[in-house]
């Protein structure tokens, strides 16, 4: 993988990092600390499973598990 692909996928990941902590906010109030850390450092995989989880979830311990 060259340096821009690398650069490129980590933006994708960070785009959907984001996208996600805005739905959990908005669905749950402001995050703490540690949620935000680990969403910022989960892999794209686990971020979208995440993002689906989001729809049924009705704690963020749900969401996060």
């Amino acid at each position: 993988m060259t340096t821009a692909e690398m650069l490129r996928a980590e933006g994708r990941a960070e785009g959907k990092a984001d996208a996600l902590v805005e739905q959990l906010e908005h669905k749950f109030g402001p995050l703490s600390r540690t949620a935000l850390d680990t969403i910022h450092a989960a892999s794209t995989d686990q971020l979208r499973t995440w993002s689906l989880r989001v729809l049924d979830a009705t704690t963020l311990d749900e969401v996060l598990r």
